[in-house]
């Protein structure tokens, strides 16, 4: 029987050429600069398999509720159509799960409450796999605020890992496909399909975890919409939703929050409080490590922007001073 070239990334005996760099990588590093503190373990470990005694019932979708049945309906379909082997080795694990060495936290499976991952730990999964292992890292993170929402809200607004990526990825393939074997030229649109669903879904991320800080009586820290603009601004709130996530579950879960110098310290705009683009552009101080000594730029648009935007604040303050 034929093998499709997916299945081949996720058959058990089939390692991604990515992995094997990632291997490759990580133990080449400095143990003592990538050793990860041990957190806490449950005393008695969940075995693969028991998700079901792991997660909270959840309850069927409200009738009427099409946001909450579309995510879950296609989380599950996208579910169904990927091999059990790769399902087996991505099924939610419990809080703790994961050994203390880098290698156990790129390897490990979602957990629940999610798990912790510093800017630091994704760049180490990311930049040797030429952004492969980021792949992973989208899944994960989706699938644990999918379960997490289904366990405190009783609905989701997001669809998940399955149904985040892997719509992209069978898109992809499939467009990739017709354009480029069978010379079909609508397979373009096939595979910006699939960049428009993993746009919308990357939007609804930052959404979800703003959500998050304001349950929590904090300012949100992204700015969703900053995810269709063009670099550097898409890629400035993808670094920070990647801190300000792992900060969230580090909270969470109660572990310790060890630092993280690449986003405190080397690219300070990472870890700081939310700021407009005109804030941004007129900061350098807040860019890089090499900045942080810069003046602001004293730009008259900029000026009369934040003046503007500092006036509007002020009557809408008294406004509500005064109800």
């Amino acid at each position: 029987m034929a093998t499709s070239p997916w299945s081949l990334l996720l058959l058990p005996k089939q390692q991604p050429f990515s992995l094997l760099l990632l291997l490759h990588m990580a133990h080449a590093f400095n143990p003592g600069m990538l050793h990860v503190p041990a957190v806490k373990r449950p005393a008695h470990g969940i075995a693969r398999g028991a998700t079901a005694s792991l997660l909270p019932q959840a309850t069927p979708p409200k009738e009427g509720d099409y946001v909450d049945i579309f995510c879950r309906g296609t989380n599950s379909l996208m579910k169904q159509l990927v091999l059990k082997s790769f399902r087996d080795k991505v099924e939610m694990q419990p809080a703790g799960s994961a050994g203390p060495e880098v290698l156990d936290r790129l390897l490990a499976p979602p957990e629940y409450p999610g798990m912790s991952r510093p800017l630091w730990l994704v760049m180490a999964g990311s930049i040797p796999t030429l952004l492969g292992w980021y792949g992973y890292y989208k899944f994960s993170v989706e699938e644990e605020l999918f379960q997490d929402e289904l366990a405190t809200d009783g609905r989701v607004t997001g669809c998940g890992g399955y149904g985040t990526l892997f719509p992209f990825v069978f898109l992809g393939l499939i467009g990739a496909l017709l354009r480029f074997v069978f010379e079909i030229e609508a397979g373009e649109y096939v595979i910006e399909a699939g960049g428009v669903w993993i746009l919308g879904g990357q939007i609804n991320l930052y959404r979800r975890i703003n959500q998050l800080y304001e349950k929590d009586g904090q300012e949100a820290p992204l700015h969703a919409w900053w995810a269709a603009l063009p670099p550097p601004f898409d890629l400035v709130v993808g670094l920070r939703q990647v801190h300000f996530l792992a900060r969230y579950w580090a909270t969470r879960r109660g572990d310790d929050w060890n630092g993280d110098k690449i986003a405190e310290e080397y690219f300070p705009f990472v870890s700081s409080p939310r700021f407009t683009l005109k804030e941004f552009a007129r900061t350098p101080s807040n860019w890089f490590w090499f900045t942080k000594e810069a003046k602001d730029f004293d730009f008259p648009f900029l000026k009369e922007a934040s003046k503007e935007m500092s006036k509007e604040m002020s009557n809408e303050m008294s406004q509500e001073t005064s109800k």
